[in-house]
């Protein structure tokens, strides 16, 4: 066997391993030239061989490497041990609970029991500061001249004081004269407001009694009737032709004879609709046998809607308000008898002349009406100056307490007088 340059020569090699012997003999009966199997194993032994060795070469490597890593961490070991033991022995000395030097240095300068700790130096020095700027404080602002930085604030105040004072002076004489025209008018207000309580008194008694609505009205019907020489008849209990519509039945003329015509009243108290209105005056005077109706409700807030007082409705039907004026059921009474007898009459009547005098009756009855919205009013402009004296007084129960306060020099400057001024 001879190494040439690149390549291995082998002549009269015997090899006696079986499992070769018995590969290449298997190859060769396979047909594989046994030549080229025999190279085939001997480059791949080779390999082996190689891979091998380097495997041998790492186990040294790897084992010498662990022996002197051995060595080497107890040689560290050792090391960091005496260093441990050397900073102990420092940080016990500076930081020991007992005699280290950090804790002696921190009792001495943050310990209550040292003069020389930090915060009895601290509060030594605040102290000291506080007190010399409060005498510096009192100093400057105690002072007459000009290192007073609150002279001329002091000089305004007392300025701003005594104008305040004559300005709340004039203001309270400016009240006091208007205390003086209101309690006049005030005391004219009270004699109106007797005069039109007086004339509500009337009407006041019937509600105080505790007689209802239609009490009231059949008493005025009566007593209006008596005097035109009719008769008039509460039937609100008393079932007529079909039903019980109608509270109030007046027999015109039945005090003389027989009557010559017949009104239904119906009172209520509350508001209908127009068409709720007129059926059921239609339908009083059915039950009733009437020749007019009348819808008498107590105010114009019961009014119903799209129907005014006083004023005809298909020439048998007629709404008024009670309690708007005295005068108005006597008006609609004799309105609706003026119709009635009309209707009845046998001789020939000057519709014209009677519709003149109706028209001049309404717009008399217009004039009543402003009348006692101008007297309403003025009773509620008394009512409301009542109010207007309470605020007035309370005004200058105030203004004397700020008079209280300004002389005792605890009030600001008093506001406008214009701002006291109070609309009536």
């Amino acid at each position: 066997m001879k190494v040439i340059g690149d390549r291995l020569a082998i002549d009269g090699l015997v090899v006696d391993d079986e499992c070769a012997v018995r590969l290449v003999r298997e190859r060769e009966q396979a047909g594989d030239d046994p030549v080229k199997t025999v190279r085939d194993a001997v480059e791949i032994g080779a390999r082996v061989l190689d891979r091998e060795q380097a495997a041998a070469n790492a186990e040294f490597v790897k084992t010498e490497f662990e022996r002197a890593a051995g060595e080497l961490n107890l040689q560290f070991t050792d090391r960091a041990r005496e260093v441990a033991e050397y900073f102990n022995q420092r940080v016990e000395a500076v930081f020991g609970p007992e005699n280290g030097h950090l804790q002696k240095e921190l009792e001495k300068l943050f310990s209550d029991g040292s003069s020389a700790s930090v915060q009895n130096r601290v509060r030594e020095l605040v102290q000291e500061t506080l007190t010399r700027s409060r005498e510096d404080l009192v100093k400057r602002f105690t002072a007459s001249d000009g290192s007073n930085p609150l002279a001329d604030f002091k000089a305004e105040t007392v300025r701003a004081l005594h104008v305040a004072g004559q300005r709340q002076h004039e203001s309270q004489q400016a009240l006091l004269r208007q205390m003086s025209e209101l309690e006049k008018q005030l005391q004219a207000l009270r004699l109106e407001k007797e005069k039109l309580e007086e004339v509500e008194a009337e009407r006041e008694k019937g509600t105080a009694k505790g007689r209802s609505f239609e009490e009231q009205v059949a008493e005025a019907i009566d007593a209006i009737a008596i005097a035109q020489g009719d008769v008039a008849e509460a039937v609100g209990d008393v079932r007529g032709a079909t039903g019980k519509t109608g509270d109030i039945v007046v027999a015109i003329g039945a005090c003389s004879g027989p009557p010559r015509g017949r009104i239904v009243f119906e009172a209520k108290d509350r508001r209908l609709s127009r068409p709720g209105a007129l059926a059921e005056l239609d339908k009083a005077m059915a039950d009733r046998d009437a020749d007019f109706a009348v819808l008498v409700v107590p105010t114009e807030d019961e009014v119903p809607s799209k129907l005014q007082t006083l004023r005809e409705y298909n020439g048998d039907k007629l709404v008024l308000a009670h309690d708007e004026v005295a005068l108005a059921l006597e008006v609609g009474y004799r309105l609706a008898r003026a119709r009635v007898l009309m209707k009845r009459s046998d001789t020939e009547v000057d519709a014209a002349a009677v519709h003149d005098l109706v028209e001049r009756a309404l717009a008399a009855m217009e004039d009543v009406r402003r009348v006692k919205s101008q007297l309403s009013g003025a009773k509620t402009n008394i009512d409301r100056a009542y109010e207007v004296v309470e605020q007035m007084a309370a005004r200058v129960r105030g203004h004397l307490a700020e008079v209280d306060l300004l002389v005792l020099g605890e009030q600001e400057p008093a506001p406008d007088p214009a701002e006291d001024q109070m609309e009536l």
